[in-house]
């Protein structure tokens, strides 16, 4: 069966590792019409925007995206492409898989977790109100009368919305995912030991949706200090972790460190109607258009985006794949030449992607 996804190569290095996904999928013998659409600072001299109108509605048409890195534009009030993305599209999910990979110089052999992070609110709604503006002012006069605290003038404020729709909506993901994949315990991860009407009603609702498990998945709950100790200590006491959103992007590249770093961790945001997945790293523009990027991270989204599309076995030859080529070390990049120490020659993007499609063509 033919797919057709939306393709967001993205900037800087973007093109480079998008090009060699798009290979790999071929390779494992999935059936993908491309549509390709612009996102990123590279097409702000085009569209005067760094996420077009043309490409929202490109990922609503095929329900399926999947994006290079982006940059965002210096100056121009935009926050972000992927905060857009996800709030545009209520792509409420953050899914973040973490398992080692041999060869790839992580600190571990045997993690295996998998982070879901609340991707719409938290921090990172971004209401914020400048220091020093009238609207600063009168907040802090505000919460100066309500007796809730005392604000420095010349604060600059965030606020931290947590609800109970959201939490319920990613806690119970978080269930639904480890029944679906067969894992065995959900851990929340909060504050709420200081924040208690925020990361208090967080853990309050997971716990409660944790009921509706019993029996089937088991509860844990860490606060988030001692969860991040407790992670570079023993990843292997965690499963599925459920995050607030501000928490759940630290955590997320803390896991990814303890595997091999950005370069190979995978991710997808996932609504009720859309998703897109995407490499959490940058767009490394000091070394885009050199042929010297690892595409790891972009091949193995692609992996979850083909079993979000029910092309399970393409998903699972790409991942056996990159653990082969991995393993035998003969085509690694620098970033992974570096981190392992391992004497080689440094593969360029194009020899890496080829030693992929050989390994493919042998499954």
């Amino acid at each position: 069966m033919q797919h057709t996804v939306t393709l967001i190569p993205g900037d800087g290095i973007g093109r480079e590792t998008t090009g060699a996904m798009q290979q790999i999928v071929a390779a494992a013998g999935a059936d993908i019409a491309w549509e390709v659409a612009d996102a990123g600072a590279e097409c702000m001299d085009e569209h005067g925007t760094p996420l077009p109108e043309s490409t929202i509605e490109a990922v609503k048409r095929n329900k399926v995206g999947i994006k290079g890195p982006t940059a965002t534009p210096i100056g121009t009030g935009f926050r972000s492409v992927n905060v857009a993305l996800r709030k545009t599209l209520d792509l409420y999910v953050c899914l973040r898989p973490v398992f080692s990979i041999p060869g790839a110089g992580g600190r571990y052999d045997d993690v295996d977790l998998v982070i879901v992070r609340e991707n719409t609110e938290d921090l990172y709604a971004g209401i914020e109100f400048e220091e020093g503006s009238p609207a600063a002012l009168e907040l802090i006069d505000f919460i100066d009368a309500q007796g809730a605290g005392s604000i420095r003038k010349d604060s600059g404020i965030s606020i931290k919305p947590i609800s109970v729709t959201a939490t319920r909506n990613i806690v119970d993901y978080a269930f639904q995912y480890a029944v679906k994949q067969g894992r065995h315990k959900v851990t929340a991860a909060h504050k709420a030991n200081i924040m208690k009407h925020s990361d208090g009603l967080f853990l309050r609702e997971a716990r409660e949706v944790a009921k509706g498990y019993a029996g089937r998945v088991d509860f844990d709950e860490r606060i988030i200090d001692a969860f991040c100790m407790n992670m570079v200590m023993d990843p292997s006491q965690f499963d599925v972790i459920v995050f607030p959103n501000l928490y759940g992007d630290i955590a997320s590249d803390l896991a990814a460190g303890l595997v091999g770093g950005l370069g190979i961790a995978p991710g997808a945001n996932i609504g009720k109607d859309y998703a897109v997945f995407e490499a959490v790293h940058g767009s490394a523009p000091d070394i885009a258009g050199k042929n010297l990027a690892n595409p790891t991270a972009e091949i193995l989204s692609s992996a979850m985006m083909l079993d979000h599309l029910e092309e399970h076995g393409a998903a699972e030859r790409i991942r056996q794949a990159v653990r082969a080529v991995y393993a035998k070390g003969e085509h690694l990049t620098g970033d992974i030449r570096r981190a392992t120490d391992s004497v080689g020659a440094v593969a360029t993007t194009t020899e890496f992607t080829e030693a992929l499609v050989k390994e493919l063509e042998l499954l």
